[in-house]
């Protein structure tokens, strides 16, 4: 290695260590989607809508042996744009839920539909958003 290469070994940020948005925290299947859709509660901001429905300690569909752990699945239609401006959605929202993925403690699917205004608006606004939601969530998970 010479010694001008740049050295590729360097640590992530403080702010984003230890931080990360495994497999078996992302909710994949259509089934899992309809069961949120259609049996969960709602939780409306300016920017998203936000279904959640806590999983039954037996449930079969809970993905990997013993996963626990909240699962988060995005729903981004066409009327939001094309495939570019769509999959820009997707990335902001994976990494804010990726930032606050640790507020949701237990078993709970959550599926978050944003609106168009979420490729324009402030990131800022986007990850705050994200984790007001997703603490009104893990507070009515502990209600119940």
């Amino acid at each position: 290695m010479s010694a001008d290469a740049p050295d590729r070994s360097v640590e992530q940020p403080a702010a984003t260590a230890g931080a990360d948005f495994p497999r078996a925290a992302r909710l994949l299947k259509h089934s899992d989607f309809e069961r949120v859709y259609k049996q969960g509660r709602r939780h409306f901001s300016s920017h998203m809508t936000v279904f959640y429905l806590r999983r039954a300690e037996g449930d079969s569909s809970q993905g990997a042996v013993g996963e626990k752990g909240a699962r988060i699945g995005f729903t981004v239609g066409r009327v939001l744009g094309g495939a570019v401006e769509r999959n820009r959605i997707k990335r902001r929202l994976r990494e804010a839920v990726r930032l606050r993925l640790a507020m949701l403690k237990g078993a709970v699917d959550v599926v978050i539909n944003p609106k168009k205004s979420v490729l324009t608006v402030e990131f800022s606004v986007v990850r705050e958003e994200v984790g007001r939601a997703l603490d009104v969530i893990a507070k009515k998970l502990v209600e119940k």
